[in-house]
């Protein structure tokens, strides 16, 4: 079986020591904002577009800039997280992997509109950090962990 892979980017939105997630359906899991990068798109504009769409928050990335710019090459925010993701397996074999650029985000508000066609307002959740450990049976190992780094460094900002 072929492996097929797509780039996509990831916020874990911090407001007020706080992440947000939500239950995916398709996957059955609980994930921040995120979703495929588009082809005219950095992963950076991926990341916050998501954002915007999933949940209508602006977010301010705490992602550093690297230092290596030139006349031909520009740095661009970089991700906390760079993962590879098994999305389907079956039998043993991976049919498709996600390569996904993971960004913490500090959002000034917790008043969450979805665009339509997006998960509804009330199927998403903010989790202290305390709440991600007292919920660690429902929560992927990576996402509890990511959301508690998340709070940590926006808090610190």
């Amino acid at each position: 079986m072929e492996t097929t892979r797509h780039f996509v980017a990831t916020v874990y939105v911090v407001n007020d020591g706080a992440v947000v997630l939500h239950e995916h359906e398709k996957l059955d899991m609980w994930l921040p904002p995120g979703g495929h990068i588009d082809r005219d798109e950095l992963p950076h504009e991926a990341a916050t577009r998501e954002t915007r769409e999933e949940i209508g928050l602006g977010v301010e990335l705490v992602a550093p800039r690297g230092d290596l710019d030139s006349t031909t090459a520009t740095s661009i925010p970089k991700p906390q997280h760079f993962l590879l993701e098994d999305i389907n397996v079956c039998d043993g074999e991976i049919g498709h992997q996600h390569i996904d650029f993971v960004y913490y985000g500090h959002a000034t508000t917790r008043d969450i509109e979805p665009a339509p066609g997006e998960a509804p307002a009330d199927a998403w959740e903010w989790f202290t950090a305390a709440e991600l450990e007292e919920n660690a049976e429902l929560l992927a190992d990576d996402v509890q962990e990511a959301g508690k780094r998340a709070i940590e460094a926006v808090e610190m900002r």
